[in-house]
């Protein structure tokens, strides 16, 4: 070859770093060179050559970037151009013959194939992203040998186990058009199913989940990836299903968990990615029907999650379209009885609630989709009414059962849409009212609707009182119905009085004949006794009518008869428990709740049902939280029933009991109210008083700690829904400061780790989020957790080999200790650096620890804890940790504590003058031609993380093993794996221009240096 054409590809390489050059033409101007070149073999060994310069650099600098995807240009410039399908029909043996032409491609793979298990990272990193271009710049319909198929796909499935992981993501991308989705064993899917599930860099996760294809085998992967740790991760997740799986691919209890989870995500990218293009996906393939949506969610058993995604939906929807809406409503603006279904009901609700919460600006749109509260209140009156009551043996029909479940779920829907009527005008809020009083005073009224009833009824009431007066009337109606008396009609008597009453008619009528002829006769004293007859037989006939009066008409007499079927105390008891729910927790209980109380309440307690006997407990722990004289009264109670009763009623107990501790405290074990507090100067005649308060205090701490065991005995119960309950009561007690106990937190976090509750969700959310708060809160409670640190260490170190917890990583929960108690994660740090901190005190106990026992094997965990220690500033303590640590080096044997216990000891000698370099070093500007990585990235990561130590790991809050330190610096990908910054002062926008200039790399000097 001439020295013009070596200075071709120099030159070609040399302007390809330039991002203005024109690629094309470059790629032109060197291709035709190579077409002209009868032996291109010292061609292919210059090209290489000159690259190679490219491939040394693992920073993604812009010129060697721009070298990169130059050579990938001109490397699959020499495949033919994409052709018709027609004549693609007529390839034969052509394409054979044409893959021989492409010597320079074929080449350059092998090149890169040979190369890329070299002992640079960066070489490997370059080779598998020079592979992944080439791949990606082939034209869609493009082919490759077999053999070079294979020898691919060997090499990339060994690098996407790579130890840097941007070679894992180069690798990764690569094989993403070697994938065969329709094959069950590919080796990529499988590849990629495993990177996706277990590669502990984020942007690796990534990667895999922008190529993947999707098939059944791969769809579950990546639904997992929408729970990932990362933001990253998860927003992509969410966008890959909704730019490629159609929403008939995913099952319902996909779907729904897909909303529940996107749209409470704890990221604001990741909940906006759902509202813009996960719903818009799914709705562009439904042809925008709404309904038709609602309908592949199965609202029936998410409608939370149904009205959540419909409000995301309208948020995004112009105020104008809205109303257009497809929903039938007749002229008095209410939907059609036969159009009412579970979706188109839901949807309604939904359109009002949304608009209702516009305030003043919906209130035009709200009327006109919504009428008044007199119409819409005998429409809900007549629905509810049509609501069949299935006998016990019309239950045992599916079909009919189905159908009444499908009209409570309408009908609570329309009761929700009580909210959002206009209730201003009394005479509509009397008869909203009216109407609710009725649904419930009615027997057949189902009873999944009287709580939502009771609840509407009492936020249409706003006085307490008022409430108090109008439930127990409905609960006294429902349980006492007013009963007429019946009579039973004897046709035997009723045909005897009629015939006395023939008799005495005869009678009379015989007698005033008489009376007329004595009259006409003159017989005045025969007259005078038949005149007194006559009287005596009107009587009789007035007295035998007046029986037949009262035995034919109904009597007005009305009796009460008192119910105590389980149906009737249920809903008594439900509609009592929702009142007291409403009611003000300030307000005092008053003689009509002390009357449900003692009559309804209290009986329903021993109740053969257990739903009567739970609905009851609920309602006693409510109402003793408005009274503290009734919560002392029935505390005893509530321990019984949590200890001995079936499991929902014991986890209702158990609530209540919470509650009460949260309101009250511990007082309420004492038998007498809280103690006065004595004043300073006392007669010695009160000495004997003191002495029975001291025991009543002792008593009242007994009382107090039998119920703290009970409640540690429920943290082992095998029952996970009472050891959940157990572990959040007494997760508020800590936090709200009712108990400070060490051991009660070390349960706790033996809980978190124990194997056991792996699956238990809400517990682990539950706790995670608990230890955070508690001990970002306050110094009182990071003592707490330090007094707890070896209590917990020492369980772990001396758990059975059986025991669940000898599975648990204690470098992870010594970690987690230690980041809980850093003074920098306080809400409100300490302004003080020289005031002792609780790591001080933490330091001082495992120094002691140490101490005890040189030889165990747990002092080289001590060790490494005490490096990552934030310590204070404090010359008494650090005096002391120093006689301490050198005590420890005359007795601790181990190299490896040995070197942790010197690291120890150095900094602690040298922290004044580390601090005093510090803040000289603050001054100077930055310098920006600093190597990209430090010497010893483990212990810049650390340096990192001591700068930001309130930061903790995700992996620590999900409850997960955390990889070690030295597994964290080499897994991180691009920018990652930058420690901060030295705080300096701001440079110059010159200084910056200066800085930047220098960071530019350039080949040129590199290929001179060579060529020269």
């Amino acid at each position: 070859m001439t020295a013009d054409n070596e200075m071709d590809i120099k030159e070609a390489f040399q302007r390809a770093q330039k991002g203005h050059n024109n690629k094309a033409k470059l790629v032109a101007s060197l291709k035709s060179r190579y077409n002209k070149l009868e032996d291109k073999s010292l061609f292919h060994e210059e090209f290489v050559h000159y690259l190679k310069y490219a491939m040394i650099v693992y920073k993604r600098e812009p010129c060697v970037e721009n070298v990169i995807e130059f050579v990938a240009r001109f490397a699959t410039s020499f495949q033919s151009a994409p052709k018709p399908e027609e004549e693609q029909e007529e390839e034969t043996e052509e394409e054979e013959e044409e893959d021989e032409d492409h010597p320079f491609l074929s080449f350059i793979f092998n090149f890169l194939l040979e190369s890329h298990k070299a002992n640079s990272h960066a070489v490997r990193f370059r080779v598998c992203q020079l592979i992944n271009k080439l791949l990606g710049s082939m034209a869609e319909n493009a082919q490759i040998d077999d053999d070079l198929f294979d020898r691919i796909h060997q090499a990339m499935l060994i690098r996407v186990t790579d130890k840097f992981p941007n070679v894992r993501i180069q690798a990764a991308l690569a094989m993403t058009r070697l994938q065969q989705p329709r094959d069950p064993d590919c080796p990529t899917i499988n590849a990629y199913s495993l990177i996706i599930d277990n590669d502990s860099n984020a942007e690796v996760r990534r990667a895999v989940l922008s190529c993947i294809a999707m098939s059944p085998s791969t769809l579950p992967k990546v639904l997992k990836r929408t729970r990932d740790i990362k933001e990253n991760v998860r927003k992509l997740a969410f966008q890959v299903l909704a730019d490629k799986v159609h929403i008939k691919a995913l099952t319902i209890a996909q779907r729904v968990s897909l909303l529940q989870q996107g749209l409470h995500d704890t990221s604001e990218a990741v909940r906006e990615v759902v509202c813009s293009r996960l719903l818009p996906a799914w709705l562009l393939r439904l042809d925008g029907d709404v309904i038709e949506l609602l309908h592949r969610l199965d609202v029936e058993n998410c409608a939370q999650t149904a009205l959540e995604t419909l409000k995301a939906i309208f948020s995004s929807m112009a105020p104008e379209d809205l109303l257009k809406n497809k929903l039938s409503f007749n002229d008095r603006k209410l939907l059609v009885e036969d159009s009412l279904s579970c979706e188109n009901v839901l949807y309604w609700r939904a359109l009002c609630e949304f608009i209702k919460s516009k305030g003043d600006e919906g209130e035009e749109m709200l009327e006109q989709v919504l009428p008044d509260a007199a119409t819409y209140s005998h429409y809900l009156s007549g629905y509810l009414k049509a609501v069949p009551v299935l006998s016990e043996e019309q239950r045992a029909d599916f079909n009919q059962l189905e159908l009444v479940m499908t009209k409570e779920f309408i009908s609570q829907q329309l009761i929700h849409l009580i909210g959002c009527l206009d209730t201003n005008e009394e005479g509509s809020r009397k008869q909203v009212l009216a109407v609710l009083q009725e649904m419930l005073s009615l027997p057949h009224t189902p009873f999944s609707l009287v709580s939502l009833l009771t609840e509407k009824l009492l936020t249409l009431i706003s006085d307490d009182q008022r409430r108090i007066q109008c439930v127990a009337e409905i609960i006294s109606d429902v349980r006492e119905p007013i009963m007429e008396a019946s009579h039973v009609v004897d046709e035997n008597l009723s045909r005897r009085q009629q015939v006395q009453v023939a008799e005495v008619k005869v009678h009379i009528m015989e007698a005033k004949q008489a009376l007329e002829d004595c009259i006409s006769a003159q017989e005045f004293n025969r007259a005078a006794e038949l005149k007194d007859s006559i009287t005596e037989l009107e009587n009789r006939r007035n007295q035998i009518l007046q029986e037949i009066a009262e035995s034919s008409q109904p009597a007005d007499k009305e009796t009460r008869a008192e119910k105590n079927d389980p149906e009737t105390l249920l809903r008594c008891l439900t509609m009592c428990a929702e009142l007291l729910k409403q009611m003000n927790i300030k307000s005092r209980i008053g003689p009509t709740i002390s009357a449900l109380m003692s009559s309804l309440v209290l009986p329903s307690i021993a109740n053969a049902h257990p739903a009567v006997r739970n609905m009851a407990v609920v309602c006693l722990g409510t109402c003793a939280l408005h009274s503290m004289e009734l919560a002392k009264t029935h505390m005893v109670l509530l321990l019984q029933i949590a200890q001995l009763d079936e499991v929902r009623i014991r986890i209702s107990a158990l609530r209540a009991i919470i509650d009460l501790l949260l309101m009250f405290g511990f007082q309420l074990l004492s038998d007498t109210a809280a103690l006065q507090p004595t004043p300073a100067s006392q007669s010695p005649d009160r000495q004997e008083d003191d002495a029975s308060s001291d025991d009543k205090v002792e008593a009242q701490e007994d009382s107090a700690q039998s119920t703290l065991v009970m409640l540690s005995e429920f943290l082992d119960s095998e029952i996970a829904d009472l050891r959940t309950e157990a572990a959040e009561g007494i997760a508020k007690l800590l936090y709200t400061g009712r108990i400070a106990s060490a051991k009660m937190f070390s349960r706790l976090v033996l809980l978190w780790y124990n194997p056991v509750t792996e699956d238990d969700t809400r517990l682990r959310h539950c706790l995670g989020v608990f230890f955070q708060l508690y001990a970002r809160e306050s110094r009182a409670h990071q003592e707490v957790i330090e007094e707890s640190f070896l209590p917990t260490v020492r369980t772990l170190l001396n758990a059975p080999v059986t025991s669940p917890l000898a599975e648990v990583d204690i470098n992870n929960v010594v970690e987690l200790l230690v980041e809980l108690t850093r003074p920098s994660t306080l809400m409100k740090p300490s302004t003080n650096t020289e005031e002792v901190c609780v790591h001080d005190y933490l330091a001082a106990r495992m120094c002691g620890e140490m101490l005890k026992d040189p030889t165990a094997p747990e002092v080289r965990l001590y060790a490494k804890t005490l490096c990552n220690l934030e310590l204070s500033q404090d010359e008494t303590v650090k005096k002391d940790l120093q006689t301490l640590l050198q005590e420890l080096l005359q007795v601790v044997k181990d190299r490896v504590c040995l070197r942790a216990l010197e690291k120890m000891m150095v900094h602690l000698v040298d922290s004044r003058e580390q601090a005093e370099m510090l803040s000289a070093t603050a001054l100077q500007p930055l310098d920006v031609n600093a190597d990209e990585a430090p010497e010893n990235p483990a212990k810049s990561v650390k340096r990192g993380k001591r700068g930001n130590p309130g930061q903790k790991k995700a992996a620590a809050a999900k409850g997960g093993r955390k990889p070690s330190r030295r597994a964290d610096s080499s897994e991180e990908s691009d920018g990652e794996n930058v420690p901060e910054p030295v705080p300096s002062v701001r440079p110059s926008r010159r200084a910056k221009a200066a800085a930047l200039e220098k960071t530019k790399l350039d080949l040129n000097p590199l290929i001179n240096q060579e060529v020269s």
